[in-house]
């Protein structure tokens, strides 16, 4: 870290409290920027790790609905799993606190009042969609339609999630509520905007002052920029979240992603208040003056040092889909706040895919953290590992179960746990596992030594730089450059003719195994510590320590030696697997129950008397060649025998469907596929698995031509 900066503000992107989380989520943001702040804490740097459940917003008022349960006992429920599974799987957080918190509402209602004080905001009233039967205005994730640059009939007001495009509710072609399923109306309404339009320049110097971010980084917030910023809405027509602390705003709360950011700043004021009141219990106890021996600083003032001091270095860790939100609009009320610091960096990752298929909360299709640690007892570090080894840093990356098993019995087992556990049994079989005198080195052991006390150096610099896939490998190339050195030296085999030189080689690898214990605590720190007590390491060993070579001196006693790490069997990874396939057809099957695709828009009588729909039999049936989804077909209209081209091959055999009375559109305009002029259409049911159907009469007497109406 630079010498400018006297500590460390290091947030993790808040979660939504509407779900668990998933290892997606922790390939993102929180396992980068928990080695971090790790590393950072090893150095003995002043750091601050910071986070809390994002607990306002649409999804959770979705989600209550959906389980019938109000959004406080949704985000309850959620904050608690949340919160113990990070607990559990190391993830440090100095603080984990909650925006539905009394701290955060007083935070995020004074921040928005000082802006409005200031005349930040431009009021405006727009015309929003409003529900005249839940009687409510609605919120972008409340209406669906269908999607103007694909077609699909799910989109949401905000975004479609089939084709990713950005939209506005009034851009949905045949716009539904989700509360009532109707259409809703546009009605008049005032909110407060942030004119980002009139910040752009103050905006674009901030980010190209950060030319060395993360090239994903960087693109995407140029992209914004030159499209041109626009004013954003900072308030929202809802009942659930931080109200609007301004007269004349009734019935409004923060916009979501106004509120949540400031949920760090929140967050930070809290954990100062525990730590002023710790103090003050304890001071009491010993009847001094409440901080008087520790410098605390009155008034609970000490979390403005790691806000609103430029000696302070804030870090934002966030996935690749919050990047505008803190690069840009965050920035943008930092700014027009003027007290705080910016963002030094913001380290976005990638996404993170699950055997081949994006994550989905919708569909179950995810490793859930909670279920992964009840099923994977204490194997914490062993996901720590293939997470952080597969990190999307760069692009989207896939986790698959083959390989979680891959990198646990060929490179944490193979590599790493056998390195340790020959050099720790040996140690006790030649020497009852005291640490053996080193007396003379080879030129290859001083060069091994100057070897060892370079990887602290090349670890630390790709941390720094936010390479932790690369910082990993490092780290193993240790462990590696251990196993070489007991595999080219044999002490098994040297021990029957030269026992000196077997005390100097077990010497030297239990250096290299107390060195990998310190530098391996970022990444897998429950390994760490079991290797550090089987080395009856001193505590608090720092990351400079491990440039040494004498961690352990001669005549020290280890412990018993244990395996790190246990081979994972196939019928293991195989449960795995078959729970994401048992999920993924449970999901399939439930789609088939789900609700009915919405209506399109209406029609006329008159319009749908234009259509001349028959009932007709299936003369004949063939494939069209090249053309793997279509039939040509021969078919009695009753009127005549024409030819269509109908796209049913994936369900329908040619032989199977001769002699079947169908329903066909015969006034449809004639038109060529592949080379065939198809004179009409035929009317097919589809289910939501695709599957298709004829529309066929029932009775067995309906005469080709007969009409359907």
């Amino acid at each position: 870290m630079s010498s400018k900066y006297k500590r460390n503000l290091v947030t993790a992107a808040l979660p939504y409290a509407n779900g668990p989380v998933h290892i997606g989520h922790l390939a993102g943001c929180y396992l980068p920027a928990d080695i971090y702040v790790r590393y950072l804490r090893s150095k003995g740097e002043d750091v601050k790790f910071i986070c809390g459940s994002d607990e306002h917003g649409v999804p959770i008022t979705i989600k209550a609905k959906k389980e019938g349960i109000t959004p406080q006992e949704v985000v309850d429920k959620y904050h608690k799993i949340m919160g113990d599974a990070f607990k559990e799987f190391g993830i440090s957080f100095d603080i984990y606190s909650r925006t539905s918190s009394k701290t955060h509402h007083e935070t995020a209602s004074e921040f928005f009042k000082t802006l409005y004080d200031k005349g930040v905001f431009i009021e405006e009233v727009t015309e929003q969609y409003f529900d005249e039967k839940a009687n409510q205005f609605l919120a972008d994730r409340y209406i669906v339609g269908t999607c103007p640059k694909c077609a699909n009939d799910s989109a949401y007001g905000d975004q479609c999630e089939k084709c990713g495009t950005s939209l506005s509710p009034t851009e949905l072609i045949n716009p539904k509520s989700t509360l009532s399923g109707e259409k809703p109306v546009l009605k008049r309404t005032k909110n407060w905007f942030l004119p980002l339009d009139k910040m752009q320049p103050q905006i674009e110097k901030f980010i190209d002052a950060h030319k060395d971010w993360k090239a994903n980084v960087y693109g995407q917030c140029k992209s914004w920029l030159n499209a041109g910023l626009q004013p954003r809405a900072m308030t929202r027509d809802l009942d659930w979240g931080v109200k609007v602390p301004i007269e004349g705003a009734d019935g409004k709360v923060l916009y979501v992603w106004f509120d949540a950011p400031i949920g760090y700043i929140s967050a930070t004021k809290e954990f100062f208040e525990n730590q002023e009141l710790r103090i003050k219990n304890q001071d009491a106890k010993r009847g001094e003056k409440a901080g008087e021996k520790i410098g605390v600083l009155p008034d609970n003032k000490e979390w403005e040092l790691y806000w609103k001091d430029k000696e302070t270095k804030l870090v934002h860790f966030i996935g690749k889909d919050n990047i505008v939100f803190h690069c840009i609009i965050f920035p943008a009320m930092l700014m027009a706040e003027g007290s705080y610091i910016l963002p030094e960096n913001v380290p976005a990752n990638e996404f993170l895919n699950l055997e081949g298929d994006k994550i989905s909360t919708s569909r179950n299709w995810a490793v859930w953290l909670h279920e992964y640690l009840l099923e994977f007892k204490d194997k914490q570090d062993i996901l720590r590992y293939t997470l952080c080894a597969n990190a999307p840093e760069t692009k989207d990356n896939d986790f698959t179960w083959k390989d979680f098993q891959a990198k646990n019995n060929n490179e944490l087992v193979a590599i790493l746990g056998n390195f340790v556990n020959r050099t720790l049994v040996l140690t006790h079989k030649y020497y009852n596992g005291i640490v053996p005198e080193a007396a003379e080195y080879t030129k290859a052991d001083v060069l091994l030594l100057e070897e060892i006390s370079k990887y602290p150096a090349k670890i630390a610099a790709s941390i720094e730089q936010y390479r932790f896939r690369e910082a990993l490998s490092e780290l193993m190339n240790l462990a590696r450059l251990g196993n070489k050195y007991l595999a080219d030296n044999e002490p098994w085999t040297l021990i029957k003719t030269d026992e000196k030189r077997v005390q100097i080689i077990m010497n030297l690898s239990l250096q290299i195994s107390a060195n990998l214990s310190v530098l391996m605590e970022p990444f897998l720190p429950f390994t760490s510590k079991k290797l550090s007590e089987m080395l009856n390491l001193n505590k608090g060993l720092k990351w400079q320590d491990a440039t040494r070579t004498d961690l352990l001196l001669a005549g020290h006693q280890i412990n018993s030696a244990a395996l790190l790490f246990d081979k994972i069997e196939d019928v293991t990874i195989e449960a795995q697997i078959q729970k994401l396939a048992d999920s993924k057809k449970m999901n399939e099957s439930e789609n088939l129950k789900g609700e009915i695709q919405n209506s399109k828009e209406e029609i006329t009588f008159d319009d749908f008397s234009k259509m001349d729909i028959r009932v007709g039999t299936i003369l004949e049936a063939e494939k069209v060649p090249k053309a793997d989804k279509l039939l040509k077909l021969k078919i009695d209209t009753g009127i005549d025998v024409r030819t269509v081209v109908s796209g049913i091959a994936a369900n329908y055999k040619p032989e199977d469907i001769i002699g079947q009375q169908v329903s066909i559109l015969i006034n449809l305009a004639p038109r060529k596929i592949k080379g065939i002029e198809s004179q009409g259409m035929i009317l097919m049911a589809e289910n939501k698995a695709g599957e298709l159907s004829f529309v066929s009469p029932t009775k067995e007497n309906m005469n080709n031509g007969g009409a359907v109406k």
